[in-house]
């Protein structure tokens, strides 16, 4: 728990008065009052009463002990407040697959960095022989103004100028205490370090770079900049006076420069047949390669493949819930450094879904079977449950999976599946006639055949099919901070992805609505 007190003389949402404090606290709705998950509790201060939408959050004892949803509370005198850090911990860092490649040494150090929606990666890099010297990775900063890139957006939108700033500094404040602390504990000097190349989605690399990025949430989807950005580090906010920052190409508002750099980096334009690649995460993005002609598509896949807005999510740190087996002797939980569950990651969620799927708890349509259905020697009694009217499953451990669950899971496969059938048809092929299927990112890397598979998030005919290259952004910024060349040729490979709106596809609506059965 951190304990948070700031004076205030004002009536005030107490979730603006933290966030405008620089707390640290997990919002991933902004405030809009549906993921319940801003929770503090209470020492001392005058508030506003416990309402009914609080109440649909909090049990009865949680009230009584002074916990609250900061979003649905206001202050009116000073606070003092602890909120949960069970989340500060993030300890996922996957590398990528790298190729080789003709390193153009020179004096001095670099960085390496992945900006993603969720997460952040960086590598400080030795330019005189291209080692890698140490990495670290962290959740991106910029999550207290929403978990997604919309969201984000929305706040430009409601704040202009002060959003653009604020989001800024979150996310340059964040990665300049991530580089000084790994130069610092290596014994590099500040001043060495040269270059800091940045391979990122295009609306984090707007927001970086502290360019507007409202025209990024409305059509026609019009970036400020597409090509490759080089500014001073120090302009930025960054300690490194000596550094320029470069933002590697992008393709279009959905389809950025960690797109750009994972085709490079898995070669997409020389693969012979027919090879798709995509990254997994809270966008999905796609780009089909048939015999080295590209064309993208990017999907809005929302947190829930993250952990995001499940009752029980979080994210993959210590505690979480990363893998599920559901059997007639009991349920198996996997939790990341074997302590007890705290929650349910991404790939929990995934494997919670894809067990229920397959033991028929969930119908193909995504709706729980009634539990009086069931024989009264049925196995499954003991996990499906019934509250009031709403159905729900209980693993053990405090870990449940609600129908709402299940839902937030169904819209991300409908964005992410009907993605995967509309570029195949817009090719003219169809999944049997692929070759490679190549999963990238992060996320994606920790994501089973078994859960992409079972809850049909990929066709089975993929199923012997798919390549784990993991953080190929990571890996496509490395390529082009050692090499000018390859630089160069990353802009050149951004100009030549063709890219489509995937909502503007006819009939779309039944396109999306077909991919969410199970």
């Amino acid at each position: 728990m951190n304990r948070i007190t700031i004076n205030n003389e004002r009536k005030v949402n107490l979730l603006s008065l933290l966030l405008e404090s620089n707390a640290y606290i997990n919002s991933p709705c902004m405030g809009t009052g549906v993921c319940g998950k801003c929770r503090v509790k209470t020492l001392s201060g005058e508030y506003s009463p416990v309402c009914d939408a609080e109440k649909a959050f909090l049990t009865d004892v949680e009230i009584a002990e002074g916990w609250r949803l900061a979003c649905m509370t206001d202050a009116f005198s000073d606070v003092d407040v602890l909120i949960p850090d069970s989340e500060k911990a993030h300890p996922i860092l996957s590398s990528g697959h790298l190729p080789d490649f003709e390193h153009e040494y020179r004096e001095g150090y670099g960085a390496a960095i992945d900006i993603g929606t969720t997460t952040v990666v960086c590598s400080v890099v030795n330019l005189t022989n291209g080692e890698i010297i140490a990495s670290a990775s962290d959740i991106n900063a910029q999550k207290i103004y929403g978990l997604d890139v919309l969201t984000r957006i929305t706040y430009e939108y409601e704040q202009g100028e002060k959003a653009i700033t604020d989001l800024r500094h979150a996310i340059v404040t964040s990665l300049d205490n991530m580089l000084n602390s790994l130069c610092s504990s290596h014994n590099i000097d500040k001043n060495a370090v040269r270059t800091i190349m940045v391979s990122a989605n295009c609306t984090m690399a707007h927001m970086l770079l502290g360019v507007d990025a409202r025209s990024l949430g409305k059509s026609p989807y019009k970036p400020v900049f597409l090509d490759e950005q080089t500014v001073k580090a120090s302009c930025l906010g960054f300690g490194f006076d000596n550094a320029d920052l470069v933002t590697l190409p992008q393709v279009s508002a959905y389809i950025g420069a960690d797109i750009v750099a994972g085709a490079f980096v898995t070669d997409l334009k020389n693969e012979k047949g027919n090879v798709l690649f995509i990254d997994i995460g809270t966008n999905g993005e796609i780009i089909l390669a048939k015999n080295g002609t590209l064309l993208s598509c990017s999907c809005a896949a929302g947190p829930a493949l993250e952990g995001m807005n499940i009752s029980c999510g979080m994210r993959a740190a210590e505690g979480a819930v990363e893998d599920i087996e559901i059997t007639p002797d009991g349920v198996k939980l996997a939790v990341i450094g074997n302590i007890s569950p705290k929650g349910l990651c991404g790939s929990g969620i995934l494997a919670a879904v894809r067990e229920l799927v397959k033991h028929g708890f969930v119908k193909k349509s995504g709706v729980f079977i009634k539990p009086e259905s069931l024989d009264e020697g049925d196995w499954r009694r003991d996990i499906l449950k019934l509250d009031g009217k709403k159905r729900y499953a209980d693993l053990g451990d405090g870990i449940i999976i609600t129908q709402d669950d299940i839902r937030q899971v169904q819209l991300a496969k409908g964005a992410i599946l009907s993605g995967f059938n509309v570029l195949l048809s817009k090719a003219g092929i169809t999944a049997d006639d692929l070759d490679k299927v190549i999963i990238a990112g992060q996320f994606g890397s920790h994501l089973p055949v078994s859960s992409l598979i079972g809850i049909g998030l990929l066709p089975e005919s993929v199923e012997n099919k798919l390549i784990y290259v993991g953080n190929s952004s990571l890996s496509g910024a490395y390529m082009a901070l050692m090499s000018g060349k390859i630089q160069a040729e990353m802009s050149d490979l951004a100009r030549h992805i063709d890219y489509f709106e995937l909502a503007e596809t006819e009939n779309y609506e039944l396109i999306f609505a077909s991919s969410m059965a199970f």
